[in-house]
């Protein structure tokens, strides 16, 4: 066994940059470290005022829906049920009877080229509450009707075009007829 006695032997190392260095990073990452300990305390102080604020909606939430299923349960009563059905009855008349055609013909005219003629218009509102049209137009040629559907669904009054069928010119009606269906962004 060979014990090293002699320093000149082993050469001196300069290790202390690399210790200086090394202390200099690890007292950053305490510091990172503690930055984001301080951040995370934060956020979990904001996040328990979301808590709070979304318990506390939650809460107003079921006593409302408790509430809606109370009235439900009232208007549901055999004595109330005719009442229900013609307040339903009423409000689907007001509905109707909201859609204005004199803005419908005007946005029509705005839009519709001048060579296609409307032959029938039947408005309609659906589930949502939207209106719709359903129309059936005559042309000459087809080339105008293709020209309608592109200024119906360029235009912002109107929404996509569904075409339910076409006709062919016959000898007693000269026209080429479509029968479509489009949105009306008429609010009611």
């Amino acid at each position: 066994m060979k014990i090293p006695i002699n320093l000149a032997s082993q050469p001196f190392r300069r290790d202390r940059a690399m210790l200086a260095g090394s202390i200099a990073l690890s007292l950053i990452l305490v510091g990172t470290l503690g930055a984001l300990i301080s951040l995370i305390l934060a956020d979990r102080a904001l996040l328990a005022d979301v808590r709070s604020d979304v318990d506390s909606l939650n809460r107003q939430i079921r006593a409302a829906t408790a509430e809606q299923g109370r009235l439900d349960g009232v208007l549901r009563r055999p004595e109330n049920a005719e009442v229900l059905e013609r307040s339903v009855f009423l409000n689907a008349l007001l509905y109707r009877k909201g859609i204005s055609w004199t803005r419908i013909f005007a946005d029509l005219e705005k839009t519709i080229p001048y060579n296609v003629k409307v032959l029938a218009i039947r408005p309609s509102v659906n589930s949502r509450n939207e209106v719709m049209l359903d129309m059936t137009v005559g042309a000459d040629s087809p080339e105008p009707v293709i020209q309608l559907y592109r200024a119906l669904e360029e235009s912002p009054l109107f929404g996509s075009v569904v075409e339910h069928s076409s006709l062919p010119p016959t000898q007693s009606d000269p026209l080429y007829r479509y029968r479509m269906t489009v949105i009306y962004a008429q609010k009611l």
